[in-house]
């Protein structure tokens, strides 16, 4: 029998069905091998020799793998058709080259997993593509030399920052320069007059003025309400006639179908689906065989597929829906390998109501379903309509536009969702004709301003950087996360804004590795991979350029000295930190003490703020990212009153507001302090709501039961009631000033009933079911006093930081299993087939016996050797 090779069980499981007992379908579990996270692992010295490791959750795949080719003869390379799939098959081979001298050894590939697409893969098959292979060793190895090389300097020059990475960091540029934009931006008025109209035959319909004094009215002509009031009088005074209609045939054609960008664009605008879910979602319907891989920047779709979509389009629409010929996408990938086939169904006939799928699969897989048969539909056909409507003097003209759709073509079933900077045509005119006349109804002056930029979401980052040509479709949810989970970038209703590191970073990079992180340079790096893949340049040539350069901007930054740096950023960052006052007087001056300068700090944390020069005299400090002039920069050390002799104030500090009890003495050095509870604006703190805040945490009374005090308070967690050792937490923070007993006991029971108490009698519930773990029993995900964790069988393996429960997959769950399997030594969970009672317990016995043997003749463990510093992470692979 032929072993074959796969990347995940999943995967292995699917193909093992369709290929049958000839074949031995294995998981690698993803790489085998990868760069050890220390110096040296990659030396531009050694004409950029890489050393590599088998990671130690590998050892057990690798030794299957070999023990499976004892008996066999041939080895079958079968991982994902793109640049890592490639890079995994390669290091497949070279761990196992030992044990391949008389082997035969072939690649293969396929977009779908299906019966006929593997059938005719196995057909062809190839050996490992050099070419796509130095691409990946040339990505792999520029992001180590730039996140071991450049993040030790960010340690050393920037309290608080974590790592940089190639293209990362590019990404960051991007989202702090539009909050930077953001606060730069200052709003212009500008009014529009529009007017209710109605027909001879009693239909309404709305215009808006655009000719006033015989003048088109531009955007800003309009400035004051004087100005709009005078336009109002203007249309009310004359008599209006309708003087041309013109109605226009149009035609919008469908979208072309689904690449991995513009999936995750549409999952994020019509479900605000992350980037990461999406591609978790899309990854298990590809195992299962439902959809074409889903790592591609290609749009043509296989002549077949196009041929079964018209088909379904026919019997499902008609003949009307179906265009005279098929519809032909080209994508505008430079690299022809990279030119994939697009996500589309495996099946077209595979309508969503025939698939039993989990929620986030479903609603994903009913997109891609939807977006491919649309795609081959007929063109939507509409009418225009425009219409004006003016006096006789010509003095003012109102415009009202429309459309009619005549014929909805692939409309029937996909409309693509709208990014914020798009508009949409007008609604439906009724009935009108040229020269009659138009009764005026209510004319309303309305008052606007223009906004700022929005802020990115992930779709409309992932649009921006597909059209700067930074990364990669299939790396931008690892390099979305990566910000996140590095604290530069938080996400705020689907809106990412950046945190005070995050500018900190983007300030140092672009002053001191500038190069490093402009747009342009990233995407032509970008084109040079792509012509490594493609076969046209050595990639050590390419390697050698960068490091030249870089190696030299870095040996620049070995003198700077932190307060150098700061005060550099400083001065970058200053029309942002220290807008203009209204009163003309200097932005730096400190708003308290008047005598002070503002300065920009950074603290311990990490976090940034601006502080009074003249501490610790004056102990003005404002978040980095609040206006000089701002509210709460006003009201910081306001006195709202006092209790027992002490003043309280209200502050402003480097956390945003809070209120504190008296002033810091030597018998008092940390005065009482209670931050505001996010939604409390620090205009709305009186006296009573201060001292609430400070006598935190509240007592409620004893508990009926045992007798012990329960509290309610505001913790790090939010509002919560406390009994013994168990929190609950509250919906609500004005519930914690208000909770009585009942209520209290009500909600720490709720919390023991979900075991969320150590000792509850109630069992836990499952926060998500991931499904069947290839070795027998279920794999779930479940609440844990300590966080959410994984569970199978008797396996309890903890989430990474960061990780979102509900995002979860059976992919990711498995290698964190097998890892915690391994560390302690469990064998997990039960086995599908039982044996017979008879036949157990002699087993278990002699287990026990051999355990015991084992245990009596280990000597004493020696002393753990101290944990070493974390090395640096390297920015995310591409493919």
């Amino acid at each position: 029998m032929a072993v074959v090779v796969v990347e995940s069980p999943a995967k292995a499981k699917t193909i093992n069905k369709y290929l049958g007992s000839d074949y031995t379908v294995l998981a690698s579990f993803g790489h085998v091998r990868d760069l050890p996270p220390k110096d040296g692992s990659v030396d531009p010295d050694a004409d950029f020799e890489m050393k590599w490791e088998v990671a130690a959750d590998s050892k057990k795949h690798i030794k299957a793998i070999t023990d499976a080719l004892a008996n066999d003869d041939e080895l079958i390379l079968a991982t994902d058709p793109d640049r890592e799939g490639e890079a995994i098959s390669w290091h497949l081979q070279q761990a196992l080259a030992s044990k391949l001298k008389k082997k035969k050894v072939s690649r293969v590939t396929f977009n779908a997993i299906t019966k006929s697409a593997i059938t005719e893969a196995m057909k062809a098959p190839r050996e490992v593509d050099q070419a796509l292979v130095d691409a990946y060793l040339a990505r792999r190895a520029l992001d180590y030399l730039v996140g071991f090389n450049l993040s030790p300097v960010l340690w050393r020059k920037l309290p608080g920052a974590k790592s940089a990475g190639r293209v990362q960091s590019v990404c960051l540029r991007l989202i702090v320069e539009r909050e930077m934009e953001i606060e730069a931006f200052r709003a212009r008025e500008y009014w529009t007059v529009t007017a209710e109209l109605t027909t001879p035959r009693g239909q309404t319909f709305t215009a808006r003025l655009t000719v006033l004094g015989g003048k088109k009215l531009d955007k800003f002509d309009l400035t004051t309400a004087t100005d709009a009031e005078l336009a109002v009088q203007a249309v009310t005074s004359r008599d209006l006639t309708v003087k041309s209609v013109e109605a226009k045939p149009a035609t919008r054609n469908p979208y072309p179908p689904f690449m991995t960008s513009t999936l995750q664009q549409e999952a994020s605008r019509k479900f605000g689906m992350g980037a990461k879910a999406c591609m978790s979602a899309a990854q298990r319907l590809y195992e299962a065989g439902h959809i074409t891989y889903m790592r591609t920047d290609g749009i043509d779709m296989a002549p077949e597929a196009v041929m079964a979509a018209r088909d379904e389009i026919k019997r499902r629409f008609g003949d009307k829906y179906v265009p005279s010929s098929p519809r032909m996408y080209k994508n505008k990938a430079k690299n022809a390998q990279e030119a994939h086939e697009c996500i589309r169904p495996t099946d077209m006939s595979q309508s969503p109501d025939k698939l039993k799928l989990a929620d986030d699969q479903w609603k994903l897989y009913d997109l891609i379903w939807k977006r491919t048969l649309a795609s081959q539909m007929s063109a939507a056909v509409m009418e225009r309509t425009t219409v004006d409507v003016g006096s006789k003097d010509n003095e003012v003209e109102l415009r009202a536009t429309g459309q009619v759709v005549t014929f909805d073509g692939f409309l029937k079933i996909y409309d693509q969702g709208r990014d914020d900077d798009e508009g949409e045509d007008g609604a439906r005119l009724p009935q009108i004709m040229q020269g009659e006349p138009a009764q005026k109804g209510a004319i309303t002056p309305e008052q606007h301003f223009t906004q700022p930029p929005p802020r990115y979401t992930e779709a409309t980052l992932v649009k921006r950087m597909e059209e700067l040509g930074i990364g990669r479709p299939s790396t931008y949810a690892s390099i979305l996360t990566t910000i996140v989970d590095r604290g530069y970038v938080r996400k705020d209703k689907n809106r990412l804004i950046p945190e005070d590191t995050g500018r900190l970073v983007t300030a140092f990079l672009s002053n001191y590795f500038r190069r490093y992180v402009e747009y342009d340079f990233t995407a032509d790096l970008e084109t040079e991979l792509d012509d490594i893949s493609a076969g046209d340049r050595p990639y050590r040539d390419v390697l050698a350029r960068f490091w030249r350069d870089f190696s030299a901007a870095l040996a620049e930054t070995a003198d700077l000295r932190i307060g150098e740096v700061l005060s550099k950023i400083d001065e970058v960052l200053g029309p942002h930190l220290y807008p203009a006052r209204a009163d003309g007087s200097d932005p730096r001056s400190c708003p308290v003490c008047s005598a002070g300068r503002l300065h920009l700090k950074t603290a311990r944390s990490g976090g940034a703020f601006i502080g009074c020069g003249n501490y610790p005299d004056c102990r003005y400090t404002r978040p980095l990212s609040a206006p000089a002039d701002g509210e709460a920069g006003v009201l910081d050390g306001k006195v709202l009153g006092e209790d027992e002799g002490a003043q309280i104030t209200l502050r402003v500090g480097r956390f945003g507001p809070y209120v504190q009890k008296g002033e810091a003495s030597e018998e008092i050095p940390k005065p009482p302090r209670a931050s505001l509870p996010k939604g409390w604006s620090p205009e709305s703190i009186d006296l009573e709501r201060a001292l609430q805040l400070l006598n935190l945490p509240r007592p409620i009374g004893n508990h009926p039961e045992d007798g012990a005090l329960v509290e309610a308070g505001i913790g790090r967690f939010g509002p919560y009631v406390k009994h013994n050792s168990t929190y609950a937490n509250l919906p609500d923070v004005e519930e914690v000033f208000t909770i009585g007993m009942n209520r209290a006991v009500e909600v720490l029971a709720q919390k023991l009933a979900r075991g969320g108490a150590r000792g509850s009698a109630a069992a836990a519930q499952p926060l998500k079911d991931l499904g069947e773990h290839p070795e027998g029993g279920v794999v779930q995900v479940m609440p844990g006093r300590y966080g959410p964790y994984v569970k199978w069988g008797k396996v309890n393996a903890t989430l990474p930081k960061g990780t979102e429960p509900e995002a979860m997959t059976l992919e990711e769950a498995l290698p964190l299993l097998e890892a915690k399997a391994s560390k302690g030594g469990k064998k997990a969970a039960p086995k599908k087939a039982a044996k017979p009672a008879a036949e157990k317990k002699p087993a278990a016995k002699k287990a026990a016996t051999k355990t015991a043997t084992k245990t009596a003749a280990k000597k004493p463990a020696a002393k753990k050797a101290a944990p070493k510093k974390a090395a640096p992470e390297a920015d995310v692979v591409e493919d």
